[in-house]
């Protein structure tokens, strides 16, 4: 299945991690509504908005927590196929003892009302779901899966990609006379390398002026820390991806975070640029020295 090629329907057993895989597919684009009562599919499908011809990919999940109204699930779908909307249906299941521990840990109520031991429950489960996980295009059982690896095994599943490349890096040049940023993830000082700001004809240009790119990139030591920090990211970032984290913060500080910092941080996103496919970089405080001298 390929992104905005057709709506994916996610269904499965109560406990498996439906709340968990909609937010990993929110991550990966899809617009995602969860716990959509089956007969308003046919209503969503016709909303102009959300057709794939806008470039939106839709993922609802839908399961027993809506009671009756789960029993049209299977009309709703041959609805769907009559009226030629392409849809995937995607499954989760999981180990009926890892289910009981799950539930056990938190404590929810199952929404099946057969039954009086959670085994009881869950097989009672079973049985309204076994046509559903028949019919599913895809069945992903999470057992084994811990909550930060689902966006990277959805990614593989569902997209066929590696979506590790996918998280987005920020890379932020900043001053340290304005304070730290507090969201950034990794930071960086590079005050080592020698001030463009004691050079009049300089002084009032920022790093995104070649004159100052030039006279930071004429220090061998600028270019060995940028392909330095490039090669620990390509080791650091898909780790970070991994763990399910959907945004890293690459801070570049030098003393005002016009000069040194934002030559530095367009270099740097440039060179990951190569490697990562979401790479931005944001100039914090580039301005602010300029402003306050006028």
């Amino acid at each position: 299945m390929k992104l905005n090629e057709s709506m994916l329907l996610v269904t499965g057993m109560s406990g498996a991690g439906k709340t968990e895989a909609m937010k990993a597919l929110e991550d990966l684009g899809f617009f995602c509504i969860d716990n959509l009562p089956p007969p308003l599919l046919k209503e969503l499908s016709n909303l102009p908005a959300l057709s794939p011809e806008q470039g939106h990919s839709i993922a609802v999940a839908m399961d027993v927590r809506g009671r009756a109204m789960f029993n049209e699930l299977h009309a709703a779908i041959d609805r769907l196929r009559d009226d030629g909307v392409a849809y995937q249906i995607l499954f989760l299941d999981c180990a009926d003892d890892v289910l009981v521990r799950r539930y056990s840990e938190t404590r929810r109520s199952h929404p099946v009302r057969e039954g009086h031991s959670l085994f009881e429950k869950i097989a009672a489960e079973r049985c309204l779901l076994a046509e559903m996980r028949e019919s599913a295009n895809l069945v992903f059982d999470t057992t084994h899966t811990k909550a930060h690896e689902l966006k990277a095994q959805l990614g593989h599943l569902i997209l066929d990609r590696d979506v590790t490349l996918d998280l987005r890096v920020d890379v932020m040049s900043f001053g340290f006379k304005y304070g730290v940023p507090l969201d950034a993830d990794l930071m960086f000082d590079v005050r080592f390398l020698t001030n463009p700001h004691y050079d009049l004809d300089l002084r009032p240009q920022t790093g995104l002026d070649a004159p100052v790119a030039d006279y930071v990139f004429a220090q061998p030591e600028a270019l060995k820390f940028v392909e330095d920090v490039v090669r620990l990211l390509e080791r650091l970032t898909p780790l970070y991806a991994a763990s399910g984290k959907a945004r890293l913060t690459v801070a570049i500080g030098c003393t005002g975070g016009q000069h040194r910092s934002v030559a530095i941080t367009e270099r740097l996103a440039h060179r990951l640029g190569q490697h990562f496919n979401n790479v931005v970089p944001v100039h914090r405080d580039m301005r602010k020295n300029i402003t306050l001298k006028k």
